[in-house]
């Protein structure tokens, strides 16, 4: 009986848990760094673009301590593939032609600020977070 109880328990906390070099953004999607200004974002089921410009500009503002104005430039090329994550940049070299988002930006193709990519975050996000 207690076996069947702990078994669904250490599953959930396996799902949950997050690579140790790895941020957990506000709306849950795991953050990870690739070394220089690079970093990834992973697939984790059901989310659109704005969900990963959402964690890019948290992880870049409160991970990075960066200030909203920094930009972030989308390098994998929209539309994303189903299952596949997005990886960004702090840096032009290798941006895609178009960030994904159905924003009005006045900065290069491919790139929004931390500040605009935070301002799609959906308005719940990171009301309840914990770490």
């Amino acid at each position: 009986m207690m076996l069947r109880l702990l078994i669904p328990a250490i599953l959930a906390f396996g799902l949950t848990t997050v690579p140790a070099a790895a941020w957990l953004s506000r709306n849950n999607l795991v953050v990870v760094p690739e070394g220089g200004n690079t970093f990834n974002i992973p697939y984790r089921g059901r989310s659109g673009d704005n969900e990963f410009w959402c964690a890019a500009g948290d992880y870049v503002q409160n991970a990075l301590g960066l200030p909203g104005g920094t930009r972030i430039w989308r390098l994998s090329e929209p539309p994303r593939r189903r299952g596949e994550g997005i990886r960004f940049s702090l840096s032009p070299e290798g941006a895609a032609s178009r960030t994904g988002l159905a924003v009005f930006s006045s900065g290069p193709p491919g790139s929004v600020l931390a500040l605009t990519a935070t301002g799609v975050c959906p308005p719940t996000a990171g009301r309840f977070r914990s770490r």
